[in-house]
């Protein structure tokens, strides 16, 4: 496995490119009554709903 070194400052929206062969699955966790189960494990139904979620930011008052 190789690791990325390179460090990109926040906010700058630039990213590394990575070829195809670089690339590697990203396993998703999320917290699900009350601890933390990988998305993958879930079943089809579970899938679905986690996949229709919104996420929102709230401002700071």
């Amino acid at each position: 496995m190789q690791t990325l070194t390179t460090l990109i400052p926040a906010g700058t929206g630039n990213a590394p490119v990575l070829d195809d062969s670089q690339r590697v699955r990203c396993e998703v966790w999320t917290r699900v009554m009350g601890y933390h189960r990988p998305v993958t494990s879930f079943n089809t139904g579970k899938q679905g709903e986690f996949n229709e979620r919104r996420f929102f930011t709230e401002q700071r008052g």
